[in-house]
């Protein structure tokens, strides 16, 4: 989308949830609130902090990840007004705001001080944020019940939110691009992490999240956090999971790449992406999300069958027998947003096993979730199971073999429409 007309939607998405903040408020017996976006805490006997991101209700409102100390007002029937902390120091510098129409919505001010303003006429204020910062401010501090009610204003993105979120998508596609011609170059972890941020211009404290480049085997570490600096010899698989922040919106995508002579990876790539498409498909208003992960489990037991690695055993009995489970042990994805597992994703427990889904609602239009199967060669859950009473239906000279590989993933971003879904990752 064009950058004006991108512009152009921000005050719809402010007025929006100007009415879904103040219907909160009202619900919950509040005049005023206010948010503060937080500050990063010292690291214990050091001098230096954190990175900082900001809290989720402030990126909502106005976007700004990186901005500390500052504090947003919202009153039913006033203009929201925001502080903005910028201090005179000659330590750091105070990034300028571009002109947009939120300024025009929000009474923007500046302000020296870190501390929370003091403000008359505010009624009974709700006060949000990191306990630490918002401690001994006026106001009732994180009311739980507005705080439920407040994510759930988040649950459904309005059509500047989404646009945010594709954009996200195109900006970290270029980098998954760049990371595959590294892998392919024979470059490093290290390397191919250069790659991506160099084709995103964003640095990786300020990815929404720290990037996963494993190869061959560390491809199986699902959330595998090393880069080694030098090339792993013969390069069997690359697992790269990383996503871009745009104007608080993250993106989140994974994709897998086989190494050269790695035919039999490459096909069971090939047969995970084909089951992912399928899943993506199944997106759409009113379809419960357990359905699609436990479609999920049925599609890995169908590959496992077909490629050779369980046999004699039909597809219903793999899945029932928990064999599924050690080659894709977590859920088939989250709600996406402001936070990459963006919140008000499970208003019930997940079922007992599937511990670790992330979302267990039904999907309505204006939700984005993430769909991202996996396949894996995991030691620690394998080998257990090749030495009981399961292991005479896998074979096992196959998986010794592909244990190098690590393992697979493939993740798209999707948002719910009125008639089924618009994958923001593969629409280019």
């Amino acid at each position: 989308m064009p950058h004006d007309a991108l512009l152009a939607l921000q005050t719809d998405h402010l007025k929006e949830i100007q009415l879904r903040y103040e219907l909160a408020l009202a619900a919950h017996g509040f005049d005023s609130l206010l948010i503060a976006s937080g500050a990063a805490p010292y690291r214990y006997g050091d001098d230096q902090a954190w990175h900082f991101q900001g809290y989720g209700p402030f990126l909502h409102w106005t976007g700004l990840a990186g901005r500390e100390h500052c504090w947003l007002l919202i009153r039913a029937g006033h203009k929201p007004v925001l502080w903005l902390f910028e201090p005179v120091d000659f330590w750091h510098a105070s990034p300028s705001l571009t002109e947009e129409p939120w300024q025009d919505f929000i009474d923007v001010r500046s302000s020296a001080s870190p501390k929370a303003p003091v403000l008359e006429h505010s009624g009974k204020l709700a006060v949000i944020g990191d306990p630490v910062v918002i401690e001994g401010v006026t106001g009732e501090a994180n009311p739980e019940g507005l705080l439920r009610e407040l994510d759930e204003t988040r649950v459904r993105k309005t059509q500047y939110e989404i646009e945010c979120l594709a954009q996200a998508n195109r900006l970290a596609l270029n980098g998954h691009a760049a990371a595959r011609e590294a892998f392919l170059d024979g470059e490093s972890e290290f390397g191919i992490n250069l790659a991506y941020q160099q084709a995103t211009g964003q640095r990786e404290a300020d990815a929404p999240y720290p990037s996963i480049i494993g190869l061959n085997e560390h491809a199986g570490i699902l959330h595998y956090q090393y880069f080694d600096t030098r090339p792993r010899g013969q390069p069997r698989s690359l697992l790269i999971d990383a996503g871009v922040r745009f104007r608080g919106y993250c993106s989140d995508i994974t994709r897998t790449t086989a190494g050269p002579y790695e035919e039999h990876f490459a096909a069971l790539i090939q047969g995970l992406e084909r089951l992912q498409l399928r899943l993506c498909g199944m997106v759409a208003p009113d379809v419960d999300y357990i359905d699609i992960h436990r479609k999920t489990h049925q599609g890995i037991a169908a590959l496992l069958s077909a490629t050779g690695l369980v046999s004699n055993l039909d597809d219903r009995d793999i899945v029932e027998q928990g064999i599924t489970r050690v080659f894709f042990p977590h859920g088939i994805g989250h709600f996406l947003g402001v936070q990459v597992h963006d919140v008000a994703g499970k208003p019930t427990p997940p079922p007992e096993d599937s511990p670790f889904l992330r979302l267990t609602r039904r999907l309505e239009p204006g939700m984005v979730v993430t769909i991202e199967p996996g396949l894996y060669f995991i030691p620690s859950l394998l080998d257990p199971l090749l030495a009981g009473e399961l292991g005479q239906y896998l074979n096992q000279p196959l998986i010794s073999r592909l244990r190098g590989c690590g393992g697979i993933r493939i993740e798209d971003n999707l948002v719910v429409t009125e008639d089924g879904s618009r994958n923001l990752t593969r629409e280019l």
